[in-house]
């Protein structure tokens, strides 16, 4: 690169130039893009596989209190991003599919604590294990430590876009 910071004479451009920082980025914004549309894809056949009635948007649901543990309702609203409604009238569907369930939270008894049932633990959990079996089968030819580096920049991604 030149003093000036135009880049090598060639006809190139210098990655500190805004244009190709601007590349850098919509490389970035292309494969998110393929990356989110293949999650919501898997997302909906997981959904599937869990139970034939689940919606897509509601796995997220399911992983998160596998993961966590019961929460409360407004807990899990916020964590997915949306409204207390749309929380409502997925957390009925979930119980009706026999599920989830929800007791009254003894911290406060106007609030009440969703959980997985035995049955909505097991389904998660065989769908979640064929999907970590996928993975290390599709990634088998990478390096363990890219592995852990693509787990490590994802999670500083999320946690990024959280804020």
């Amino acid at each position: 690169m030149h003093e000036d910071g135009h880049g090598d004479g060639r006809g190139g451009v210098s990655e500190a130039s805004p244009r190709g920082v601007d590349q850098e980025f919509l490389s970035l914004e292309r494969e998110l893009t393929v990356l989110l549309r293949r999650a919501r894809a898997n997302q909906g056949e997981m959904a599937r596989e869990v139970h034939p009635d689940l919606e897509s948007a509601a796995y997220g649901l399911l992983v998160r209190l596998e993961e966590c543990g019961r929460q409360r309702a407004t807990e899990l609203a916020a964590y997915i991003g949306v409204g207390k409604a749309t929380m409502s009238r997925q957390l009925r569907a979930l119980e009706h599919l026999g599920l989830i369930a929800r007791e009254p939270d003894p911290a406060d008894g106007r609030a009440w604590l969703v959980d997985l049932t035995e049955e909505g633990r097991t389904r998660v959990s065989r769908v979640r294990e064929a999907r970590r079996a996928r993975y290390v089968s599709q990634l088998a030819h990478w390096d363990r430590g890219e592995v852990a580096e693509l787990a490590r920049l994802l999670h500083q991604l999320n946690q990024g876009m959280a804020k």
